[in-house]
């Protein structure tokens, strides 16, 4: 999945995307009313001289979480460490990163939604008290010992608010949900990357890159640094408007910023399930992706675009999904099974 060059989730040509990230919250593009909101709560935390209150941020890969957990920390002016969910395997792992946290560290825990049980519940009162309470020793003769901490604050990551418990929500501050870009937003973002990159580009061509971006800054990054390649090797090394079509044609991205993945599973819906509803688990094998994936990164900007809805019986595809496979679309009769059929 990552080898798409539209895919959210990071990949192994993203080396440059450390740097290109902004590092101070003014430097941060896009995003307004989490911006405005964290601006008050880092303002407050730093007069206190305190550490910030615990922080969820959730929303589709790519937005900027892992960016603004290190502008966090940046604007604390403390170190930051970070992990993922998966990471921390037993209680120990976390004992030992927890035991380690300077005061008024940061704690980043991507992925926070696939924390182990065990794990989860030992963070409930590092979290709350500042304190981590362990067992010594088995049997009859084991002990509670709790051991304080000093003061810090944790920044979760997910994509799946729904996935984390009840428990573990309530034990953040403060939650954000970051949503996709509009085409204003990741032009900035583009031009700003163009320049740290020595990138010429005209206006148009941002525009047709941020058109095409899926309202992601990562995906928006990529696709200028796979223009810009193109632009060096066939053109003159400027990013036009026709150098960036050319570009991503040829990378066979969209004007919608689609590629052959998200076409195959609008097709699959229509053409084999006559438009749908269908279910995510049929769906996924359908498509020999995970249900997982289909949920977490290629339904989020499809349902965005208005291609597909869910139903509580299923996914089923869109008007404006047969307009832009440039398909004959009409109602299917009642009782005929699928709600869309193709003509």
């Amino acid at each position: 999945m990552n080898d798409r060059v539209i895919s959210p989730q990071p990949g192994p040509d993203d080396t440059q995307e450390g740097s290109l990230r902004p590092r101070r919250l003014a430097e941060y593009i896009g995003q307004d009313k989490v911006k405005s909101n964290l601006s008050i709560l880092l303002e407050a935390a730093i007069k206190r001289d305190e550490a910030l209150d615990h922080v969820l941020l959730y929303g589709p890969p790519g937005l900027g979480k892992t960016t603004l957990s290190l502008i966090i920390a940046n604007e604390l002016g403390s170190n930051i460490r970070m992990t993922s969910g998966p990471a921390i395997e037993h209680a120990g792992d976390l004992a030992a990163i927890l035991t380690t946290l300077e005061t008024r560290a940061v704690l980043f825990i991507d992925e926070i939604h696939r924390l182990s049980r065990v794990v989860e519940e030992r963070l409930y009162s590092a979290m709350e008290d500042f304190a981590l309470d362990l067992v010594i020793g088995k049997g009859p003769s084991a002990r509670d010992l709790r051991l304080p901490l000093k003061p810090f604050t944790v920044v979760g990551a997910t994509t799946r608010l729904s996935a984390l418990t009840a428990p573990l929500r309530d034990r953040f501050g403060v939650t954000f949900r970051l949503e996709f870009y509009n085409e204003r937003a990741l032009g900035q973002i583009i031009w700003r990357s163009a320049e740290i990159l020595h990138t010429r580009l005209t206006e148009d061509g941002c525009t047709e890159i941020a058109r095409r971006a899926r309202g992601t800054p990562r995906i928006a990054n990529r696709l200028l640094r796979r223009v810009r390649d193109f632009a060096e090797v066939r053109a003159d090394g400027v990013i036009t408007r026709d150098v960036a079509c050319a570009a991503l044609e040829a990378l066979e991205v969209d004007a919608r910023g689609l590629d052959q993945t998200d076409r195959t599973l609008l097709l699959t819906i229509i053409q084999k399930f006559d438009g749908g509803p269908v279910g995510l688990d049929t769906l996924a094998a359908s498509t020999s992706e995970e249900a997982e994936t289909v949920e977490d990164v290629y339904e989020p900007y499809l349902l965005q675009l208005g291609f597909i809805a869910r139903t509580p019986r299923g996914r089923i595809a869109t008007r404006l999904a047969y307009e832009h496979l440039d398909l004959p679309f009409r109602p299917q009769p009642p009782g005929q099974g699928g709600l869309w059929q193709s003509g």
